[in-house]
């Protein structure tokens, strides 16, 4: 018999966690990097700009004008759709690329990867099917399996998805979005042609199937002509999401994407914003604007670009030597990643701990893939490290790669 003391405490367990955040993981990558974040390590694992390239005192002038000429609105909270100055100036580069735009068009997200997440609360109920390309970005991955969806990956080559197969996979699963990079794709740097992403808007229209574009990288081209989007193709008007973002092209640190929608879409993001944060940052989206109207960002961009088509070439150059005979791998034309396969043999996620110890690292291609994953292949991200730091790392990881 338990006796209970005079005025104890009897502590019950506390409820659990919701599904959702108990089936869903934390990110491989992540995980990559805090291991491989010692200063000695060259680091191909990682996704993130090179900060030396950033605009720093471009950056630091557009805050300082801000909170110098309106420091009362900039501090203060704003609209859920973002600053009408930076719809405005994001509405103009969108039309200039040719998809006529109106800042009425456009939501401004925390990040486009906020944008994903606002999408998926908006769009997918637990149990609905998602397409995704094979391989895709891990972070979609995440985001669609924390909604509940069933992801279904749609077969694809090295210029993408195929196109007969997404008709397929649509009229057998009836899902209900395709998620697509389709400029120099995370994680294979890989393009989709101007004819496929035509085919690919055309199967949308005939099946019913919104399509979310997501395009963190299009501006970042060292070679080749721009390849207009999806959206801008006839029958994709009225359901394709564009997502687009500064991270890669002015600072990730300021947390700034967005996206653009039908009108009925773009208001339940609205209101799934209002939920998650109210609004983005006001003095970033006014430094943002800013900046947009003091400095020439298409000036800033191409001379990132051309450092990092140096960084790509330093990477290529090395990984005949590196890679083991009858490994494959692809030359992006922009971007950030390259996507390298070696013989089926090898396992790079098994491979990689024995390539730490060599200083230098690489994230494995399993985590990527919604299916059945590929062991034998690798993301190699050729931007953060100068291309003599580059050279080193390739011989460090062919070095690696030879002693396993």
């Amino acid at each position: 018999m338990t006796v209970i003391e005079p005025n104890a405490v009897v502590h019950a367990p506390v409820p659990p966690l919701a599904e959702r955040a108990r089936n869903v993981g934390g990110s491989p990558v992540r995980d990559i990097l805090a291991v491989t974040a010692r200063p000695e390590v060259i680091n191909f694992a990682g996704g993130l700009p090179a900060p030396e390239l950033f605009d720093a005192e471009g950056v630091a002038e557009a805050y300082a004008h801000v909170l110098a000429r309106s420091a009362g609105q900039a501090l203060q909270y704003s609209t859920t759709e973002g600053e009408p100055t930076l719809r405005a100036a994001l509405a103009a580069r969108i039309t200039a690329r040719e998809l006529a735009t109106g800042a009425e068009d456009l939501l401004v997200t925390s990040g486009s990867q906020q944008a994903l997440s606002l999408l998926a609360t908006a769009l997918i109920e637990p149990g609905d099917t998602v397409l995704v390309e094979n391989p895709t970005y891990l972070a979609a991955l995440q985001v669609f399996a924390f909604a509940g969806a069933r992801v279904v990956a749609v077969d694809c080559d090295e210029d993408g998805i195929d196109p007969q197969a997404l008709d397929a996979v649509v009229a057998r699963e009836r899902p209900k979005l395709l998620y697509t990079i389709p400029s120099f794709q995370n994680p294979t740097g890989r393009t989709m042609p101007a004819d496929r992403r035509a085919a690919v808007a055309e199967v949308a229209a005939r099946r019913g199937l919104w399509i979310v574009e997501d395009d963190p990288y299009g501006e970042l081209r060292f070679e080749g002509e721009r390849v207009p989007w999806i959206a801008a193709h006839p029958g994709a008007e009225d359901r394709t999401v564009l997502l687009g973002s500064f991270s890669k092209v002015m600072a990730p640190g300021m947390r700034l994407g967005w996206l653009r929608a039908p009108a009925a879409l773009r208001r339940a993001c609205a209101v799934a914003k209002q939920a998650a944060d109210l609004h983005t940052p006001t003095v970033n989206q006014l430094a943002a604007a800013r900046y947009l109207a003091a400095r020439d960002l298409d000036a800033h961009v191409a001379t990132v670009a051309a450092a990092y088509r140096e960084r790509r070439d330093a990477l290529l150059a090395g990984l005949a030597d590196a890679l083991p005979e009858g490994s494959v791998w692809n030359r992006p034309e922009g971007g950030m990643f390259l996507w390298a396969r070696l013989p089926e043999a090898y396992d790079t996620t098994e491979l990689l701990t024995s390539v730490v110890a060599h200083e230098v690292a690489y994230v494995p291609g399993a985590p990527f893939f919604a299916g059945a994953p590929d062991r034998s292949t690798m993301r190699l991200c050729f931007v953060t490290h100068a291309p003599e730091e580059i050279a080193e790392g390739v011989e460090r990881l062919g070095r690696a790669l030879r002693a396993v």
